[in-house]
């Protein structure tokens, strides 16, 4: 995916920033900075490091900066909705936004996470900078996700839909708290999914035992008719019980015939 580019006519780099803010561009790169000014890397460094003592720029990946607004400056950072479309371009990774940062777009508001969730393909190094946390969860099967594109205030960017957003949290139990935490989001999120689709990202997915424990999470949480095709596609398969909590033993677990699952832990709700 190329990156945005604009010609330049300043001689500095705090010009160049400066037109490429009024052009509504918040990020930039070391290669194009250095092309457009025509400076040595030198000069290009220490020009960097003196608009990053200013908080005018912030580097977030090696050779890739945002740009700092006035109104942004006390705070440090860009939301990473921003630039998170023209990292990922730079750094020449497929994504979506995801998981809990996914939910909250979504409407689940006091669920909102304390770092910006990102779905790749390749593992990566965790962002912190300032007031920002941008954290990365790593899928192989990434191309099958449903997603759609929300408008932000420097374009668009890819976000997983409410269904896909719903596997992950099984997916990720572990890593947001558990599933507590994911019974809580459905009971927000569940309002924003259709069944049809739903049906249709499970399948995409192919991970019946997330299946198994999505429905049966999302009957708790209230939303039984979202999943009632689910449980209908899951009689038809050849699935063995699941346990409701993977890490936990199945030792004196009930289990639920519907969703095949044994059910080995409690699960709370707020």
């Amino acid at each position: 995916m190329p990156l945005k580019n604009i010609s330049a006519s300043p001689k500095d780099l705090a010009s160049w920033i400066d037109n490429r803010q009024a052009e509504g561009l918040y990020f930039f790169t070391r290669e194009e900075a250095i092309g457009s000014l025509k400076m040595t890397e030198e000069s290009f460094r220490k020009a960097a490091s003196r608009l990053t003592k200013k908080i005018r720029i912030v580097r977030i990946r090696s050779g890739f900066f945002i740009i700092i607004p006035l109104e942004f400056r006390a705070i440090g950072v860009l939301p990473a909705e921003w630039f998170i479309a023209d990292l990922m371009a730079y750094i020449e990774q497929p994504y979506y936004v995801g998981v809990l940062s996914a939910a909250a777009i979504y409407g689940t508001a006091h669920q909102q996470p304390q770092q910006f969730q990102v779905v790749t393909t390749v593992p990566q190094r965790r962002i912190q900078k300032r007031n920002l946390a941008v954290r990365f969860f790593f899928k192989t099967n990434l191309s099958t996700t449903p997603v759609t594109q929300i408008k932000t205030q420097t374009g668009y960017i890819s976000v997983s839909t409410p269904e896909a957003t719903a596997i992950d949290l099984i997916r990720y139990s572990r890593s947001i708290g558990g599933l507590d935490r994911v019974i809580t989001v459905f009971k927000e999120l569940g309002k924003t999914m259709d069944a049809v689709k739903l049906l249709d990202a499970m399948r995409k997915d192919g991970n019946l035992a997330y299946s198994q424990r999505l429905g049966w999470l999302m009957e708790k949480a209230g939303h039984s008719k979202h999943v009632e095709s689910l449980s209908q596609w899951i009689s038809t398969q050849n699935i063995l019980p699941a346990r409701l909590d993977p890490t936990q033993a199945v030792k004196g677990a009930k289990k639920d015939s519907r969703w095949q699952l044994l059910i080995n832990t409690d699960v709370d709700h707020d």
